[in-house]
């Protein structure tokens, strides 16, 4: 591996992407800093599923230990019928993927993931330079007077010059705007409310009960609109995703609060179980209309370039999103890691070769999902649950393509052999 102790790179944005690329270029021994704009690092309060595809990636930069301590893990993937809850389909998870993809299927509360990958990046004793973190720090401008040493300007004024430059700043991304890049984002018409339900309220009652006594991933399918829930933190919370058409107002707004009833209120005549969990929604509902890019190769120029919801935003319906990005950053680790700073550019064009049409494909086939799960009832409903009986995967991607490869080639970064706790 070519020395790359000698250059820095700054990302902008302090999510689970931006940490992930910058853990996995300080294991290459990269001097990286990252900016982010909010007053403190942290994430909203929320569930956040890795598929083994995104375990491996966070396995691979030394936290396994870290994660099993605040993972919980879902047995079962369950499909089922909006109005009678009749199951449609079973997908096997917890030791099915350990011992098919070698790598677990785990639930994490956003906060807990996040603090995990933000203590490997300061940990003084962790491989590679510290990472810098800084706070407070809204990127406003770009100087490429010298196109070799990108230069990040922050609304204080203050400049941040580096070899690379990584947008990482989510799906309303100022990096990709400062690039110039196309404007690919698309409104879908829909919302997602979002909210997590004490676990205690939801074992305290016979008609959730089911919820904490096998944790399983759920998804239910109705017309014009789906749910999606999970137990995070051992079963402290249960984590619901309700997508919904989208109000003018949220639309607007991009995000605002709700009403805990307007929640059960969002799915009538549902299977009475669905209201039982929802009804129990506290004051912490929240609501977000769902943008996501339309396929674009172009992530890059020069010595700048983007990764995650920044270029490739997918609607949740993969639950891929963050996975994509983690992906984003082992890649993008593994190319500059193997060049001096004169080879930034390229480095950062094999990259994007190598992410843009996988990721392109996973943005492809949650947008069609969007459709595939929201049939009326009839002929195409029946002809989907028909396929989902035999499952191999919702739209045009399949979990074993999806799950069982590594984005590294490197091989031994990429492929675990040791036993995961039964």
């Amino acid at each position: 591996m070519a020395p790359s102790q000698s250059y820095e790179v700054t990302v902008v944005g302090g999510g689970l992407g931006g940490l992930t690329a910058a853990l996995a270029l300080r294991h290459r021994g990269i001097r990286v800093t990252v900016l982010e704009q909010a007053g403190r690092l942290g994430e909203v309060g929320a569930g956040i599923q890795t598929a083994p595809n995104a375990s491996r990636v966070l396995l691979s930069l030394g936290l396994r230990h870290q994660l099993e301590a605040i993972h919980t893990e879902p047995q079962d993937q369950v499909r089922r019928r909006w109005k009678d809850g009749r199951i449609v389909a079973l997908t096997s998870l917890g030791d099915h993927c350990k011992d098919t993809y070698n790598a677990p299927y785990w639930h994490y509360h956003r906060a807990d993931l996040h603090r995990v990958i933000m203590d490997g990046c300061t940990d003084p004793d962790g491989p590679g330079p510290a990472v810098r973190l800084l706070t407070d720090s809204k990127v406003v401008g770009l100087d490429r007077t010298d196109p070799r040493r990108p230069t990040a300007v922050t609304e204080d004024g203050a400049c941040h010059p580096a070899d690379a430059l990584i947008g990482a700043d989510g799906v309303r991304s100022r990096v990709r705007d400062l690039m110039g890049a196309e404007d690919t984002l698309v409104f879908s018409g829909e919302m997602a409310y979002r909210a997590l339900i004490p676990g205690d309220l939801i074992a305290a009652d016979p008609a959730t009960r089911w919820l904490v006594d096998r944790y399983q991933s759920t998804i239910w399918y109705g017309p014009d609109r789906h749910l999606v829930h999970y137990m995070i933190r051992g079963g402290q919370y249960l984590n619901v995703v309700a997508c919904v058409p989208c109000t003018d107002d949220v639309a607007e707004r991009w995000s605002a609060p709700a009403a805990p009833g307007e929640l059960a209120a969002a799915f009538p005549g549902w299977d009475d179980r669905v209201p039982a969990m929802l009804s129990k929604a506290k004051d912490d509902v929240s609501r977000f209309a769902l943008y996501y890019r339309r396929r674009d190769p172009v992530w890059m120029d020069g010595n700048v370039a983007l990764l995650g919801d920044a270029c490739h935003a997918m609607l949740p319906y993969q639950a891929q999103g963050a996975s994509q990005a983690m992906e984003d950053a082992a890649v993008l680790a593994e190319e500059l890691g193997a060049v001096t700073a004169s080879g930034i550019e390229g480095a950062l064009r094999r990259y994007v070769n190598r992410r843009a049409t996988h990721a392109g494909m996973v943005q492809d086939a949650s947008l069609r999902n969007k459709t595939f799960y929201h049939y009326p009832d009839g002929p195409l409903q029946e002809e989907r649950d028909a396929r989902l009986r035999s499952f191999e995967g919702e739209s045009d991607v399949s979990y074993d393509w999806l799950w069982s490869g590594s984005p590294l080639a490197t091989p031994d970064l990429g492929a675990f052999s040791y036993p995961f706790a039964r």
